[in-house]
């Protein structure tokens, strides 16, 4: 099965194969990451990549407490904005 990605990830019954839930994570301007679950309502942050993931697998059990309606995979979309003098 092909792994779909940007899909709105509520639940097996809106979207059965739904099998991969993507963050955009952006670096915290204080320190560490923030992330966003793209198409849902799901925050989260680290101090580390490593916690950072961690706290992702957490946030979606969390809110998504029925193992049948969560995703396979979530995916870490990485966003990094860097301005340029020309």
């Amino acid at each position: 099965m092909e792994a779909r990605r940007g899909s709105y990830a509520w639940g097996a019954e809106e979207d059965p194969d739904m099998t991969e839930l993507v963050f955009i994570v952006e670096d915290d301007p204080e320190g560490g990451y923030n992330a966003r679950a793209a198409e849902a309502g799901i925050f989260t942050q680290g101090d580390t990549l490593e916690a950072l993931r961690e706290n992702a697998r957490d946030t979606v059990t969390c809110h998504l407490e029925n193992p049948e309606e969560r995703p396979k995979l979530l995916r870490l979309h990485y966003v990094r904005d860097e301005v340029i003098a020309v």
